[in-house]
C-alpha cells in the first residue's frame, strides 16, 4: 500500500532520525512515537529467558491507561548488557518524559540490533532531543519512524485500517521490523500499533494477546526466539467515540488481528535471502493447539525449507515433520496438497502429481501447503520461508 493511502490514527506524532548508533549517517536509528493524549497501552514480549533491558522495562509498565510515548533505537539491542543496560533503557524513557512533562513510567522503550554492546548514550540523548523537536503528524513522519527501526530489513513494514463503528470512525496504524532470527514466541521483531479508538487498558491487553497469537506467533524463519521481541499497542481515544465494549470490542479485535497479520506476513515476505514464502494450513486436527504444533514443526524443519529452496516437492519431509510434532495421528488420517496439487490421500501417495508440484514451486514465490486431517475442528495457519545460501551468508557475516 502506498503511503498516500495509509490510514493514520489521530493524535499521534512521529519522528525518525540518525543519532549515531549506526556508523552510516544515511541510516536512521532512532524512532519516537508520541500520543498527544494519555493512551491505554498493552504489550506482548519475548518468552526468551535472556531478554533485553528494554523488554524488562516496558513489560513492567504495561498494561496502563496513561502512556504518552514510545522510544525505539536500532543497531544495538541493549541485550546482555547487565545493570548498565537497564539504567540506559530507563534513561531513554526519562529523556523523552522530561520533554513531554510526563513521568518516565509513561514512556515505553524498545531496542533492536547486535547483542552485548553498551548503548552510546550521549548520542542517544542528543538524538532524543533532536527527535522531539522533529515530531510531526502525517505519512512522511510515520515513514521516517518506520525506517528508523529497521535492521536487515529491505524495506519498511506498515499496515493500517479504517473502521466504521456506528457513527464513529476510528483507525489503526501499525509499523514493524523483522527479517531474520524469527521464531515464536515471539518472532524476532518489533511492532507498534496505535489506534484512536477508546479501549480500556485491561481489554486492550486481552485483545492484543489474542491478536498476536494469531499473527506474530504464527511466523517463523528459522525458529530462533530472540531477546528483544516486543509488540506494543496504544489507544488514545482521539476519535472521540465511546469506549469499545461487547460486540464493538470484538470487531476491534478482528481489525487489530488483520493489521497484525499484514505486518507478520510482511516480515516473512522480507525474510533474509528468501525466494519462497510458504503458507501452511493445517485443518481437521483434534484442536487448534495440536494444529499449531504440526504447522510449527513443518515451518521450522530445515529439510522442508531447503527442499522449498530447491523447488523439490519432497512432500515426505512435510509429512515426517508433522509426525514428530508430538501430536497423535495415523497416516490414514491425513491428506496433503501443495497449492491445488494433491500429493497424498489418506495414507496413499499420488506419485503422478510430483512433476506438477515441482513446476508449481518453480513458478511461484508465494506457495501453500495444506494438510487436511479427519480428527476434529482444530486448525492453524502459519507462515514461513525457504532457507537459502543468502540467508546463511548474511547471518554468517552479521557482526563481521
Amino acid at each position: 500500500m502506498s503511503k498516500e493511502k495509509w490510514k493514520l490514527a489521530k493524535g499521534y506524532r512521529w519522528a525518525g532520525l540518525h543519532c549515531g548508533i549506526r556508523p552510516d549517517p544515511q541510516r536512521k536509528d532512532l524512532a519516537l512515537i508520541v500520543s498527544d493524549l494519555p493512551a491505554a497501552s498493552a504489550g506482548v514480549f519475548t518468552t526468551n529467558q535472556v531478554c533485553a533491558a528494554p523488554v524488562r522495562i516496558s513489560r513492567e509498565r504495561v498494561p496502563r491507561d496513561d502512556a504518552r510515548a514510545i522510544v525505539i533505537c536500532s543497531g544495538n539491542a541493549n541485550a546482555g548488557t547487565g545493570e548498565q543496560g537497564l539504567a540506559d533503557a530507563r534513561q531513554m524513557t526519562l529523556e523523552v518524559a522530561n520533554r513531554l512533562n510526563a513521568t518516565a513510567e509513561e514512556v515505553l522503550v524498545c531496542s533492536t540490533g547486535i547483542i552485548g554492546r553498551p548503548l552510546p548514550m550521549p548520542q542517544i540523548v542528543q538524538g532524543i532531543d533532536q527527535g522531539m523537536s522533529q515530531l510531526q503528524e502525517g505519512a512522511d513522519a510515520l515513514e521516517a519512524a518506520a525506517q528508523a527501526i529497521l535492521t536487515t530489513d529491505t524495506g519498511i513494514k506498515v499496515a493500517t485500517a479504517e473502521v466504521a463503528e456506528g457513527d464513529q470512525v476510528y483507525r489503526l496504524t501499525g509499523l514493524a521490523k523483522g527479517a531474520a532470527m524469527i521464531g515464536p514466541n515471539m518472532a524476532t521483531m518489533l511492532a507498534v500499533i496505535v489506534t484512536d479508538a477508546a479501549v480500556e487498558h485491561v481489554d486492550l491487553q486481552t485483545v492484543l494477546r489474542r491478536a498476536v497469537d494469531r499473527s506474530f506467533h504464527c511466523i517463523s524463519v528459522e525458529g530462533h526466539t530472540s531477546t528483544n521481541d516486543t509488540v506494543l499497542l496504544l489507544a488514545n481515544g482521539a476519535a472521540a467515540g465511546p469506549q469499545l465494549t461487547g460486540p464493538a470490542l470484538t470487531r476491534f479485535e478482528e481489525h487489530l488481528t488483520a493489521v497484525a497479520e499484514q505486518l507478520a506476513q510482511a516480515i516473512i515476505n522480507d525474510a533474509e535471502g528468501a525466494t519462497h514464502v510458504l503458507c501452511i494450513d493445517v485443518e481437521g486436527m483434534h484442536n487448534d493447539g495440536d494444529a499449531r504444533r504440526i504447522a510449527q514443526a513443518i515451518a521450522n524443519s530445515p529439510l522442508v525449507k531447503t527442499a522449498l529452496f530447491g523447488n523439490d516437492p519432497n512432500w515426505g519431509r512435510i509429512l515426517s515433520a508433522a509426525g514428530y510434532a508430538g501430536v497423535t495421528f495415523a497416516e490414514k488420517d491425513v491428506s496433503l496438497w501443495l497449492g491445488e496439487i494433491q500429493l497424498y490421500d489418506r495414507g496413499t501417495p499420488l506419485i503422478g502429481n510430483t512433476e506438477l508440484a515441482a513446476a508449481y514451486l518453480r513458478h511461484h514465490r508465494h506457495v501453500t501447503a495444506r494438510l487436511l486431517f479427519t480428527l476434529g475442528p482444530g486448525r492453524c495457519r502459519f507462515w514461513t520461508c525457504d532457507l537459502t545460501h543468502e540467508y546463511i551468508r548474511l547471518n554468517a557475516e552479521y557482526t563481521t
